[in-house]
């Protein structure tokens, strides 16, 4: 059979189509060199937000919204309707941020290499006890993935624009002194009221309500009786922590580690360095000929330091002849490392050398030798160690077993937690967000609620919870969401539509007196039957008052009396109605408060700068190229 295919497959009929089918594939594979696929989220005005950019910012924003709120977040964050808004709400900061800088391109804002200098040098992340230090500095923006001094400083260039800019709109707002004074004078206003409180509660006992009305309600809210899914889990665990305290270390053992291990110990060797950095810019043979010049000088004989203010591409070490001040090996890099201690006294300047941020010639200044501390020190130290390194091997080994087991016998987590000497333990019932730990890592409850574990009823795989926790789950029990039937929610929906139409009724005839009393007509009477009066309450203040503050509220923003006192009503947060009369208003005293018209200028400046960031949105191109989903973003 396979020499027949092999002989058809020479034929003139076959070649054919295995060259269309050559070709087809030719064709499909130059499309996918030359069609690059889009996958920015957004464009302003041309300029594209690409996926990556998106990712990272509402990974910030997550990470500081978990920061404020805690498991509380957790809790929000299960809701899918409050996590679109969180992902727009980030895609929007974005846009207005790009819509900025285009404004501030436009208007030709800059931003001086001084400015941006002094900014550093006074940033608190690069100082050390309250000083700028240059080592900090290189090391930070190094860690921070500005491999190139200039690229930091071109990243702050561009945050300080958006400042200028900001300032620039919210400096302009002021607040006079005659509104300061008005604000002063409304806030510390006083009215001289009385209110009368109609109960709800005595209109319940005749109010009915019908099985009908209690189904029609049950089955328009019902996402308000609905049960969240939850899972109870039995769980396997490993932990570092607990396997370190079953383990014993010697000091013999601690002594033979601490000879073994002296170096880390040590205080290592330290050199104070100076440097002259010449940056790569676009072009790498001309700054290392630059160097190679700068170099030849020092060989010469020229003064070190006065080079380095003249030419090195490092502004803030420059300024102080190059220093660097003391280094230790792993801040500048492994090139700069090798080439500073490879020198053997002060005065001593090496040859050029190539590291991430440029060319640099460096040169010894002063050595500190290694210093060593004692075994008794950290003694204590090192038996931890020996512990919890013992721990970490024990933990690998059985963190293997416990996998090999729990996927062998999948029925049952017995014989895993038999295997690593564990025991089985079960979980409360948890839901997909707001639960304690280890139950609140994303992880953890992933795998209690997939379908391996809920469907298949078999064991999870290990799950890798910290780098010192593992656990392997299984259901216990399982409630799948689910509406609460009306038989368990009936008397709720009752007392519901109870506390409802005795509050309408109570608003009822809180209107008719109202307006009994605006026609001059007295409810004195009335209000006796329903047990209640007037009281009064003179100069009653806006802030402070002991009053519900619905009527406070209410009494604030109802007329000034002319002539009769004005009447109105308002609805309390138990259901009473309060019948309220403004009987005077006392003018306030319209004090100097700096305060106040701090506070005042602060919100017309929010507000205008709200409103410029909406001019620019009205009058841009925005295109969102598709939706933001959660999978993105991990």
């Amino acid at each position: 059979m396979l020499e027949n295919i092999r002989e058809n497959s020479q034929g003139l009929v076959a070649k054919i189509i295995l060259g269309f089918i050559i070709l087809t594939f030719a064709v499909a594979g130059i499309g996918s060199y030359t069609n690059s696929v889009d996958t920015s989220v957004a464009e302003v005005n041309g300029q594209k937000i690409s996926q990556q950019a998106f990712d990272q910012a509402y990974q910030a924003q997550r990470n500081r919204m978990v920061q404020q709120f805690g498991e509380m977040f957790d809790t929000l964050a299960s809701d899918p309707a409050y996590m679109a808004n969180f992902r727009k709400g980030v895609l929007d900061n974005l846009v207005n941020e790009i819509l900025i800088d285009q404004s501030a391109r436009d208007l030709a804002i800059r931003v001086s290499d001084e400015q941006i200098k002094e900014t550093i040098r006074t940033m608190p992340e690069f100082q050390v006890d309250g000083n700028f230090d240059n080592n900090r500095y290189l090391a930070v923006i190094n860690q921070a993935g500005f491999f190139q001094s200039s690229d930091f400083r071109d990243y702050l260039r561009t945050e300080m624009s958006r400042r200028q800019l900001s300032q620039a709109l919210v400096t302009t707002e002021f607040s006079l002194p005659y509104q300061t004074e008005q604000l002063s004078a409304l806030q510390n206003q006083t009215r001289d009221i009385s209110v009368a409180t109609v109960s709800a509660e005595q209109f319940k006992a005749t109010v009915e309500v019908t099985d009908e009305e209690i189904n029609t309600y049950y089955m328009g809210n019902q996402a308000r009786f609905e049960n969240p899914e939850q899972v109870k889990v039995e769980y396997v665990a490993l932990d570092v922590d607990k396997l370190s305290q079953g383990i014993e270390a010697t000091d013999e053992e601690a002594e033979s580690y601490y000879n073994e291990n002296i170096s880390d110990f040590q205080q290592q060797e330290q050199r104070r360095v100076s440097h002259i950095l010449i940056e790569f810019g676009d072009d790498e043979a001309a700054a290392e000929a630059q160097a190679s010049e700068l170099l030849a000088k020092v060989n010469a004989g020229e003064d070190f330091a006065e080079l380095a203010k003249a030419h090195s591409a490092d502004a803030f070490s420059g300024e102080n002849g190059g220093d660097l001040e003391w280094v230790e090996r792993g801040v500048m890099g492994e090139a700069f490392d090798d080439a500073a201690f490879a020198l053997a006294s002060a005065g001593d300047v090496s040859k050029l050398v190539k590291s991430d941020f440029g060319f640099h010639i460096i040169k010894l200044t002063e050595l500190k030798p290694t210093q060593t501390t004692p075994f008794v020190e950290v003694k204590e130290e090192i038996l931890a160690r020996i512990k919890n390194d013992r721990a970490q091997e024990q933990f690998f080994e059985l963190q293997q077993e416990l996998a090999r087991v729990s996927f062998e016998f999948p029925d049952s987590l017995d014989d895993a937690a038999g295997a690593v000497d564990g025991e089985v333990q079960t979980s409360s019932w948890l839901t997909r967000g707001g639960n304690p730990a280890p139950f609140n890592v994303p992880a953890v409850i992933d795998a209690a609620f997939s379908d391996i574990v809920l469907t298949e009823n078999l064991n999870s795989d290990i799950i890798e919870v910290s780098d010192t926790l593992v656990m392997v789950v299984r259901v216990a029990e399982h409630k799948p969401a689910a509406v609460k039937p009306l038989t368990e929610v009936e008397a709720q929906i009752k007392t519901q539509l109870v506390n409802e139409k005795a509050s309408s009724e109570a608003q009822t005839l809180a209107n008719e007196m109202v307006a009994k009393l605006q026609s001059g007509e007295s409810v004195d009477s009335q209000l006796a039957e329903l047990g209640a009066e007037f009281t009064d309450h003179a100069n009653t203040a806006r802030f402070g008052s002991t009053l519900d503050q619905a009527v406070v509220r209410k009494a604030f923003v109802m007329p000034h009396p002319e002539g009769a006192p004005t009447v109105d009503s308002a609805e309390l947060a138990n259901g009473d109605l309060a019948i309220i009369t403004v009987k005077a208003v006392t003018a306030g005293e319209a004090a100097v408060n700096p305060n106040l018209a701090e506070q005042k200028a602060s919100q017309l400046a929010q507000s205008a700068y709200q409103g410029y960031v909406d001019t620019l949105r009205a009058s841009a191109e925005i295109k969102q190229r598709q939706t933001v989903q959660e999978s993105n973003v991990f």
